[in-house]
């Protein structure tokens, strides 16, 4: 039942997820991000978690070997195989990041964007990623963050997301800190290497962790 809600929530926005998210934390940040993963080099085999419409999935596919893209939702799936039908080295495949079927020490890199902050339980995602990981391997994670907003761009972020989306789940962190994304990382076992705030009207957390 809980993994049926937590498809359900996403796959109503789906068909007009990439607009809706222009609308609610605007471009800039969205290529902020996308100049940020573009630096991300030789990442191997990757895993995507979330990886919704497939938007920033072109992204991180110039630098992989090949990449898994998963989503709960069958929607979002369905989009992004729309969107990503012209890449050779893409494959779409249903998941769950809190509990997979894949073999440990499988990949080479883990991706999440937007993910963590709006899962119910991000340290079991972030074990799972662990699990699957080769020793040594890359965790690249990117998420929305109000923390270190002005608090009328705050605002009016809150306005348009609730215009578009309703209500946030009630477990969603949207003011996840630099201390506590570093913290959930390495309770997981892993290495920080980088967390960083960017973005200027909008803000994300972007971070870099090593599986020890």
């Amino acid at each position: 039942m809980v993994e049926y809600k937590k498809e359900k929530y996403w796959s109503k926005y789906a068909y007009d997820y990439d607009e809706g998210v222009d609308y609610i934390v605007g471009k800039d940040i969205q290529k902020t991000i996308i100049e940020r993963l573009s630096e991300e080099c030789d990442i191997g085999e990757v895993i995507e978690f979330g990886c919704g419409t497939g938007y920033y999935t072109k992204v991180i596919a110039k630098n992989a070997r090949h990449i898994i893209a998963t989503d709960l939702s069958d929607e979002m799936l369905e989009v992004a195989g729309t969107q990503l039908k012209e890449f050779q080295n893409i494959t779409i495949e249903k998941a769950d990041c809190e509990s997979t079927s894949f073999p440990s020490k499988r990949f080479d890199t883990v991706v999440m964007v937007n993910v963590i902050h709006f899962i119910e339980n991000p340290h079991k995602s972030l074990q799972e990623s662990y699990r699957i990981l080769k020793d040594g391997g890359l965790l690249l994670l990117v998420d929305y963050t109000g923390y270190g907003m002005k608090w009328f761009e705050k605002m009016k972020l809150v306005i348009r997301f609730l215009k578009k989306c309703g209500n946030p789940p009630r477990y969603a962190q949207t003011n996840l800190t630099p201390d506590r994304f570093n913290y959930l990382v390495e309770s997981a076992g892993f290495k920080v290497e980088q967390v960083q705030l960017i973005g200027d009207k909008t803000k994300a957390l972007y971070l870099k962790g090593r599986k020890k």
